[in-house]
């Protein structure tokens, strides 16, 4: 399957918990999420990988289309991974409790856990459980929304689904009991977006703050255009990015 072809899956519905391929309204979302994805797709080369936290199932794809030797997509979400198992060929899927990995120690080579740690109640644990299902030196592969931009001046997530948003200093200090952060990069729209956002408003904003229904011509034109490369992922100013993209290795 070619990722951002396919038709919205009719079995998994768009609640904001997560993103889904396919609908051109959810597009600079789904975009946003790959650009990460295919940033980290070198990290994955040859690896026996674990998802933890797998959604919709095309970004588990994405890196076993990406040179991942082996991919298990686990997810807590018993629909999410009846639909993984339908829709995508050579994955490896299992339901489960993401804090409570059933996979013996230090079974995989790299875990990626991307736009999913927001949504748990115990980071630390979880943190902990990626640790010990790593081989020594192993990989972990995260990704956020940088709560200093996505929940500015707020007390509580912007999104209902999450449950603690983290800062850039605030990732690396839940991580450090068991990992060394390797690359603390940041994800930000592109020159093509930040030339487009001049033109018809900030896109982050028209769609947190209103209804699809209530979109200019202009703004829904933009949001069903973007693709994943009018992201930029790199090390430059990662305190203001749009989503934290993090390279830890296992002490």
């Amino acid at each position: 399957m070619t990722i951002g072809t396919a038709r919205a899956a009719g079995d998994l519905v768009l609640t904001g918990e997560r993103t889904l391929p396919g609908i051109p309204d959810e597009n600079y979302w789904f975009r946003r999420h790959e650009a990460a994805y295919r940033a980290l797709l070198p990290f994955v080369l040859g690896a026996h990988v674990l998802e933890a936290g797998a959604g919709e199932g095309y970004g588990a794809q994405l890196l076993r289309d990406g040179g991942a030797a082996r991919v298990h997509a686990f997810d807590y979400d018993q629909t999410a991974a009846r639909h993984i198992r339908r829709r995508y060929s050579g994955l490896t899927v299992t339901r489960g409790d993401l804090q409570r990995l059933p996979y013996a120690d230090s079974s995989v080579e790299v875990v990626a856990n991307l736009q999913t740690i927001e949504h748990l109640h115990d980071q630390p644990g979880f943190v902990a459980e990626c640790a010990r299902v790593l081989r020594p030196a192993g990989t972990l592969l995260m990704t956020t929304p940088n709560r200093t931009t996505f929940s500015p001046g707020r007390d509580t997530p912007r999104n209902a689904f999450h449950t603690r948003e983290l800062t850039a200093d605030e990732l690396t200090d839940l991580l450090a009991p068991h990992f060394e952060v390797q690359r603390r990069w940041g994800l930000r729209h592109g020159k093509r977006l930040t030339q487009l956002e001049r033109r018809v408003g900030p896109l982050v904003e028209a769609q947190l703050t209103r209804s699809t229904d209530d979109w200019s011509p202009r703004v829904r034109a933009a949001v069903h255009a973007v693709r994943a490369n009018d992201f930029d992922v790199d090390g430059t100013d990662v305190d203001a990015s749009l989503d934290l993209v993090f390279v830890a290795v296992r002490r």
